[in-house]
């Protein structure tokens, strides 16, 4: 079974590739220095496990996986123990923090083998929210990975089973959901005004009225944003009108 391990410590790879060698049945077959390369490197080897740093430079271990359509088994190494709770409720196999010894490796490892033998799939869940998530979003950009900040997205668009994400440059999409968008952010700062669409209130102008009480959002960039009742409600409270 394949396993690429992802940390931008040169001696925590090490550390890890050491522990390995005492599971013949699992190979090694990369080492990674931040997400970027991890990214490369899992849709090039299709890993059935990693190794994963959560506080790397560039994008972080949970921006990493957002990035993965399916993501491989998850077991992370980071000397931060506030992630724990996010780390589990990506469904990962195990939390180890730094310095960790060779049998709680092990144990982990055990935890791993253990599940793949009664087939439980690996699973990613949408509750999760990285440390960063209110103030930038990471998209790809056909091989490219993109580090969007907050400030640069006009608005958030429902699009089937993925988000639109609108900015100056052109949208970006992104396989979450609406809720999940609404959650991570400032509520301040970003306000559903609609079931499809969340709109960062520094991008609003001025609010139109139409037809039969219904409204309409105009942005800086001239585009027209349809507003529900209940979000002119919401619009409205956040505000003070």
């Amino acid at each position: 079974m394949k396993v690429i391990v992802i940390d931008d410590e040169p001696l925590a790879r090490g550390i890890v590739n050491e522990y390995l060698s005492g599971f013949p049945q699992v190979q090694l077959v990369t080492e990674c220095g931040d997400g970027f390369e991890g990214v490369k490197a899992i849709a090039q080897h299709q890993p059935d496990l990693i190794f994963l740093d959560i506080q790397m430079p560039k994008i972080n271990g949970f921006e990493m996986l957002e990035l993965i359509d399916n993501p491989p088994s998850v077991i992370f190494t980071t000397a931060f123990d506030e992630y724990a709770m996010k780390a589990f409720e990506t469904h990962a196999i195990d939390y180890l923090l730094k310095p960790f010894s060779k049998e709680r490796f092990e144990k982990a490892v055990n935890k791993w083998l253990g599940q793949k033998n009664i087939g439980l799939p690996p699973t990613l869940s949408e509750e999760a929210l990285s440390p960063e998530s209110q103030n930038r979003v990471v998209v790809k950009k056909g091989q490219n990975i993109v580090v969007l900040p907050v400030h640069r997205i006009h608005y958030f668009e429902a699009f089937d089973d993925y988000v639109k994400i609108h900015t100056t440059e052109g949208f970006y999409l992104k396989k979450k959901t609406m809720s999940y968008f609404e959650r991570a952010l400032d509520p301040l700062q970003f306000v559903r005004i609609h079931r499809s669409y969340l709109l960062n209130l520094q991008e609003l102008t001025r609010i139109e009225p139409l037809e039969k009480d219904n409204h309409v959002a105009l942005l800086k960039s001239g585009t027209r944003v349809p507003l529900s009742q209940t979000g002119y409600s919401k619009l409205k409270s956040v505000l003070g009108i």
